[in-house]
């Protein structure tokens, strides 16, 4: 009986593992119709009885500035074109501050963020991190690095409902995504990772000294040439009619 139910369990997982994989290959073309942060924030709203509108509008990558590209970079993840979805070297220092006590430090990668926001709940406890872990990789195996960013910039949470760069940039500026400024989009990267209790178009001094910081790294990554290195690209292993798609 233990071994049919661990035949059963093992046939269970596979077939979790295949679906999610093709699932998040998928999504390297189709725009995802939503996230599970979403769901979630949706889901708290019923329960405390304050209903919520989530505002979001999908964006793609010409249409996104190369300002706020750049400043979300320089703000989360200045390793991004350089890592394989973890800053190994972030993750210890993490760590190391970590067991210090005080205020937590996490160490995030944009791929993670994306694992996190698109397919996962919030909280902590080792089966999420290990879900993260390996939405994170499959991510980073099936995506080019342009595309992690586009679906992280049309994912993020920028305030109570607010979604993604589109409803983030007429809510707080009252412009199109692709109008962003270079200070504004260094203001809305500014208030990442808590835009809830952080505003990017009333920033208070910590975060205006925040946004001029983002503005520096940006020029010290080399600007929008860094992008370049974030150019689409197929592995070696896939079939010749899917490489360059």
């Amino acid at each position: 009986m233990f071994r049919s139910i661990a035949r059963r369990l093992l046939k269970l997982l596979f077939w979790l593992a295949v679906g999610s994989a093709l699932l998040v290959l998928a999504l390297r073309w189709i725009p995802p119709p939503g996230t599970a942060l979403m769901l979630e924030r949706k889901i708290d709203a019923w329960r405390d009885d304050q209903p919520i509108d989530l505002q979001r509008t999908w964006r793609p990558w010409a249409e996104l500035p190369d300002d706020l590209k750049m400043a979300v970079i320089a703000a989360e993840d200045q390793k991004f074109a350089e890592h394989w979805g973890f800053d190994v070297a972030a993750i210890r220092a993490a760590l190391a501050h970590n067991q210090q006590g005080g205020s937590v430090r996490g160490a995030s990668t944009l791929s993670q963020q994306v694992a996190k926001n698109l397919f996962l709940w919030s909280g902590r406890s080792w089966l999420r991190k290990g879900l993260e872990v390996w939405f994170t990789g499959l991510i980073e195996l099936l995506w080019p690095k342009q595309r992690i960013l586009e679906v992280y910039l049309n994912s993020a949470e920028w305030g109570d409902g607010i979604f993604g760069a589109e409803a983030a940039a007429r809510h707080h500026f009252k412009v199109g995504a692709p109008y962003l400024s270079r200070q504004q989009s260094s203001l809305l990267a500014a208030v990442l990772p808590n835009p809830r209790a952080r505003s990017a178009s009333r920033p208070n001094a910590h975060t205006a000294r925040r946004a001029n910081w983002i503005r520096q790294q940006m020029w010290q990554l080399g600007g929008s040439h860094y992008l370049n290195r974030l150019q689409p690209s197929s592995p070696e292993w896939w079939p010749d009619w899917l490489k360059g798609v």
